[in-house]
């Protein structure tokens, strides 16, 4: 049945493994006006490699040893079949689940990597496989105070594998998502099962030792008028944060400008109120009729007094 809709998008969603179980890579909202009637629920298939736009590397690599990449589509979604060129000359190609093993250059430095057909470049760090010998240990370093619930978020740390698919993740005894791995970084996607709040976070190689970390998980629900935006018209986006009494730091951007403007131009930053009423404020005022496409992002750090 098809949807009219009015969208106020937070980040698109993600088909997280090839067995189709959808998982969400970053917080949307929709707006949808159906009509009367079933909506037919219907697996998509996989993102096609042409349609890949977004890199995922771990921020640091070790010489000579293997790291697991990832890819996104333009909906967030895993993508099988991307060609990835690094600027040592290597290539790699995303398998079924939209990642793919790399082996990291033996000279350290600076790496960059690009998608095939793609603008733009990520880079990571290849540090000496020397400065790695004595850290068998799993052990993290650095983790983000805050994470979204349905966001990817980084640690860092030393004896993590390269293998993705060899380190276990557990938040709250639930198991997440490795997107891009290397024995010093790791990207990772939260389950869907986790609820709002502080979370313990347990990180194990191989099934060896797990080293650990607390995370404050949030909760990001969008409060807006859902009618139609007149040119002119002022409006208010409210985002409601659950999980955490502190004040939270937002960004947004304003994906369709020809429609609506955002107050501080093509992206902007609200600091939330905190308490238990949190919630952060975007003012917009309408150009001209469409559909309204914002994406907001949780920035991890937290906001000093």
């Amino acid at each position: 049945m098809p949807c009219s809709y009015h969208v106020l998008r937070f980040s698109p969603t993600i088909e997280g493994m090839s067995s189709g179980r959808a998982k969400l890579l970053r917080a949307a909202f929709t707006v949808c006006f159906l009509a009367a009637g079933a909506l037919a629920q219907q697996i998509p298939p996989a993102p096609l490699a042409k349609n890949a736009r977004i890199l995922l590397l771990p921020r640091k690599m070790i010489s000579g040893d293997r790291a697991t990449v990832a890819v996104l589509d333009v909906n967030g979604r895993l993508t099988p079949g991307a060609t990835i060129a690094f600027s040592n000359g290597d290539r790699v190609t995303t398998d079924a689940t939209g990642r793919g093993l790399f082996v990291a250059p033996l000279t350290s430095g600076t790496l960059y990597a690009t998608l095939q057909g793609r603008p733009g470049r990520v880079q990571t760090q290849v540090v000496p496989a020397e400065q790695s010998k004595s850290r068998s240990t799993t052990q993290v370093l650095q983790a983000p105070h805050f994470a979204s619930l349905t966001d990817r978020f980084e640690l860092l740390g030393h004896g993590f594998c390269g293998d993705a698919d060899r380190n276990t993740v557990q938040i709250n005894g639930r198991q997440a998502l490795v997107l891009a791995s290397s024995p010093e970084a790791l990207t990772v996607l939260p389950p869907a099962e986790l609820e709002p709040g502080p979370a313990d976070v347990s990180i194990s190689c191989a099934k060896g030792e797990a080293g650990w970390t607390r995370v404050i998980f949030l909760a990001l629900s969008l409060e807006a008028d859902s009618s139609p935006l007149r040119p002119g018209e002022k409006r208010t986006l409210s985002v409601k944060i659950e999980g955490t009494t502190e004040r939270v730091m937002l960004e947004a951007r304003n994906l369709a400008p020809e429609v609506a403007e955002l107050a501080g131009g093509a992206s902007a930053r609200a600091t939330s109120s905190g308490g238990s009423a949190n919630a952060a404020i975007f003012p917009l005022t309408g150009k001209a009729r469409g559909n309204i496409l914002v994406s907001i992002r949780l920035l991890p750090g937290a906001v000093k007094p």
